[in-house]
């Protein structure tokens, strides 16, 4: 019997993802469709989901996606949440039986709002505030686990084929204007609840496949901003990276994308003077958070999606539309067969990102 560590698939993981710009809301039964379409590029050691738009009668608060291996960690996560937060709501992540999900965690969702006198107190942002206890959760509760803490939004993951982990969590049930996905084969990391993709922080959310060869450069540097990798994987560092340099560096997305996929030093040598310069100091001041290796990512955010491969592109990534929809995925054939009218399919370069957000009225719909 062979045994995880034992073989490896140089392509494996499947992503996919798509986004409604004008808005409209659908279930889980697309994204589950398409990504256990690719079912070959997983082996049963992790699946899992984000969605956006979920909770619009609690748009208003955080909600606290959490896994807990026995009720005493739930306890001491439980006294840091009411010692920091107003619970407006509280319960169990609904599931239902499927033959092939093992036993699993506690899971629970809690939708929170900070007591203010503790962020005046800590003389912090609110972000900042939710970032630092999320970090410390999962860095100092034994056995605790923070799977989202964003707005209006959730991950949903586990140990099992991504379409088991989507029959699992009930997502038929849930409607959002933005779903990603992810079918996992584990490479240097263990198959275990937390170890799923996607990973998140706030509203951000990353599935990946590939391998992050640059992770201990990546890791020194964004420790410096007091983030904590605790998680057992590479691709906790893309999650990070982006809140710092699009949240906390208020560089637009898509030149952090050129900081985590940066030009080669001879492609800026042969740009215009004010893009050389630019990108020149996103290298110098950023080098450390070039991501090396093998990689194509989704990210989720609120009112928006992004999909980025590696420079030079090594592993796939495939692009595609229809009307308000856009549409990116490890496979086409993952796209199409959702969309079996796709209108346009392209396959982005390396490093060239793909980002849909949502229409501006949509946007003001969505948030009313």
């Amino acid at each position: 019997m062979l045994r995880e560590g034992d073989y490896r698939i140089p392509a494996g993981c499947a992503i996919s993802g798509f986004i409604n710009k004008d808005g409209r809301r659908v279930n889980g039964n697309a994204i589950i469709q398409s990504i256990a379409l690719m079912q070959e590029r997983s082996n049963g050691l992790g699946g899992g989901f984000a969605a956006y738009g979920i909770y619009p009668e609690y748009k208003d608060y955080y909600a606290l996606h959490l896994l807990f291996e026995d009720k005493l960690s739930r306890n001491q996560v439980e006294e840091l949440i009411k010692d920091n937060f107003y619970i407006e709501a509280e319960d169990r992540i609904p599931t239902r039986h499927v033959r092939s999900i093992g036993k699993a965690p506690l899971l629970w969702r809690y939708f929170v709002t900070p007591r203010m006198a503790k962020i005046e107190e800590a003389q912090e942002t609110e972000a900042d505030f939710m970032t630092r206890l999320v970090m410390r959760i999962n860095d100092s509760v034994n056995g605790a686990y923070v799977v989202s803490s964003g707005k209006n939004m959730g991950a949903f993951k586990g140990v099992g084929y991504p379409e088991d982990i989507g029959e699992f969590f009930r997502l038929d049930e849930y409607q959002a204007y933005s779903w990603i996905a992810h079918g996992r084969f584990p490479t240097n990391t263990p198959g275990w609840w937390g170890g799923a993709h996607p990973f998140t922080l706030l509203d951000w959310s990353v599935v990946h496949n590939g391998e992050i060869s640059s992770y201990g450069a990546n890791r020194r540097f964004l420790e410096m901003y007091g983030y904590k990798m605790t998680l057992q994987t590479d691709t906790e560092v893309v999650a990070y990276a982006i809140d710092l340099l699009v949240r906390r560096h208020k560089l637009p997305l898509e030149l952090a994308a050129r900081v985590l996929a940066a030009p080669f030093w001879q492609e800026i040598d042969r740009l215009p003077a004010a893009e050389r310069d630019l990108y020149t100091r996103l290298r110098v001041v950023y080098g450390s958070l070039l991501m090396n290796g093998p990689f194509s990512i989704i990210v989720g955010f609120s009112g928006g999606l992004m999909a980025l491969n590696d420079r030079i592109k090594l592993r796939p990534l495939v692009a595609g539309s229809h009307g308000a929809t856009l549409y990116v995925a490890s496979e086409e054939a993952a796209i199409r067969e959702i969309c079996p009218d796709v209108e346009r399919v392209w396959y982005p370069q390396g490093g060239e990102p793909v980002i849909g957000r949502l229409e501006e009225e949509s946007q003001c719909r969505l948030s009313a």
